[in-house]
């Protein structure tokens, strides 16, 4: 496999620090809102290259925090603890919010077929940790007391900026002024930033006691603390927005190897944002959509998932509703492709039926081999997904002339349950052997007569509800309508 790193600014072999595993992790969600597409654009792109490693044989240990402390309003050291804000916003408890918004984001990763980590750490449930690595720094000389709490000298780290491509002086440069940096009272760079906030004396809620004080750590100390504490000082991929490269991921690095005395991370791997119709996502605009909002307009979050990797994962991609209906007429099309072989092998045949065609068979491993080629290139998908569309081009093809065997179909099935394996987006299922309830033909039934009367509109639901409801898709043939099922458990 070759990846982009970040750091070293090239694609590279991937070479694991211990032969056959690899340790990653990726930055998780601050739990204070519902995460939208854009957020989960990040876990999508993390969850394939976990699924190309495991195809290639790797054991992956996979670690994702949760910030439920620490991470203001900006990305600086400025401004209020988001969690805190919703929590006084809405009357709730910061715990309450935290759970409530956690819970939301687990359902959603799980919506869109996201292998779940290996560990899903609370920042709140690993203080300790955060304050063994503090002291450890303080200790070496590397922090400093403000008013407001326990700052990293970033001067102190030579190559502090390395991650952005620019060096200490020219990063600073860049952030004065700041669009995005507001420099803290007593502080000494702009570029230093909070280890360890002091409360307020009338704060109770998610502080800690503290040689420093009483307090909470800041946003950037628990992703240190989190991912050495379950993959050690040094291990294998660190993933993320791009938008944590220049703050978030550059004190990462400078305050776990000040701490540790050795290299952080290999591997540095970013995804690229999601503009939605060529603007920027923003609540001004009344662009930001969760999967709630797309599955109220009728798309299941797995046309999400196919919209999102159907472009490169270092490349802005630009959601609108008519791409994200593309997609989604693209999986319906592939899932009755398969739907339609996995029929072929449910009959008996003849046994030249059954043998099929080797020629077709071999030009359908070659596309598997290009897809997988494809995807060992810096996870990169568009390609990859050019070759799965060969292949059910061509079996689309051979099923309107009744050439395709048995063979055959079990030869598409494997690929295609193995191409999945890295897509994740259930395009093969086994045909429920059952029959068709009496709900599903009056919803038939309703949306042919809805048809008939031109109620497009009508019928468009009804088709999205046998589908999200029932698993099963409705195509429409000079015979009449032919019911596929697809989302069997």
């Amino acid at each position: 496999m070759k990846l982009f790193n970040t750091i070293t600014r090239r694609e590279s072999v991937f070479r694991p620090i211990r032969k056959g595993k690899v340790g990653m992790y990726s930055c998780g969600p601050t739990v204070y809102a519902h995460a939208h597409i854009g957020n989960l654009r990040a876990y999508i792109v993390s969850d394939i290259l976990k699924r190309t490693l495991i195809h290639d044989s790797y054991s992956v240990k996979h670690v994702m925090n949760i910030t439920d402390v620490g991470h203001l309003v900006g990305d600086g050291s400025i401004g209020e603890d988001k969690l805190k804000m919703t929590a006084r916003l809405t009357r709730m408890s910061p715990n309450e919010v935290a759970r409530h918004f956690e819970s939301l984001f687990l359902k959603d990763i799980r919506a869109l077929n996201i292998l779940e980590p290996d560990v899903v750490a609370r920042a709140t449930e690993h203080i300790p940790q955060m304050l063994k690595i503090a002291y450890a720094l303080d200790s070496k000389g590397y922090l400093y007391k403000t008013d407001t709490g326990m700052y990293f000298d970033t001067s102190k780290f030579p190559s502090y900026g390395k991650l952005a491509g620019m060096g200490f002086k020219r990063l600073n440069m860049s952030l004065i002024g700041g669009a995005r940096v507001e420099r803290p009272e007593g502080t000494k760079n702009i570029t230093d930033f909070a280890v360890w906030r002091l409360s307020k004396p009338d704060e109770s809620e998610m502080v800690w006691p503290s040689r420093f004080g009483r307090g909470f750590p800041g946003w950037h100390i628990e992703c240190s603390a989190i991912s050495m504490e379950y993959l050690g000082r040094h291990f294998d991929i660190h993933t993320g927005g791009v938008d944590h490269i220049p703050i978030h991921h550059q004190n990462e690095i400078a305050q776990s190897e000040s701490y540790s005395g050795e290299k952080f991370v290999n591997y540095w791997v970013h995804n690229e944002f999601i503009k939605v119709n060529g603007r920027k996502m923003s609540k001004s605009l009344r662009n930001i959509y969760t999967l709630d909002d797309l599955a109220e307009r009728g798309f299941a979050p797995l046309d999400f998932r196919y919209f999102a990797i159907s472009g490169h994962y270092r490349s802005i991609i630009n959601f609108t509703f008519e791409g994200l209906a593309n997609s989604k007429n693209t999986l319906d099309s592939i899932r009755s492709t398969t739907s339609k072989l996995s029929s072929i092998l449910d009959s008996k045949g003849s046994e030249a039926e059954r043998r099929g065609d080797p020629e077709f068979q071999k030009n359908m491993l070659k596309e598997r081999n290009e897809f997988f080629k494809a995807v060992n290139n810096d996870m990169g998908l568009p390609e990859a997904l050019t070759h799965l569309h060969s292949i059910i081009k061509e079996s689309r093809r051979r099923l309107g002339r009744g050439e395709i065997g048995r063979t055959d179909a079990e030869t598409v099935r494997d690929i295609i349950i193995e191409i999945d394996s890295i897509l994740g987006l259930e395009l093969w299922r086994p045909k429920a052997e059952r029959e068709v309830s009496k709900e599903i033909m009056e919803l038939v039934e309703r949306r042919e007569q809805a048809r008939a009367t031109k109620r497009f509109k009508d019928s468009d639901s009804i088709r999205i509800e046998l589908r999200d409801r029932y698993g099963v898709i409705v195509e429409d043939t000079n015979n009449g309508p032919e019911i596929h099922f697809i989302n069997e458990d």
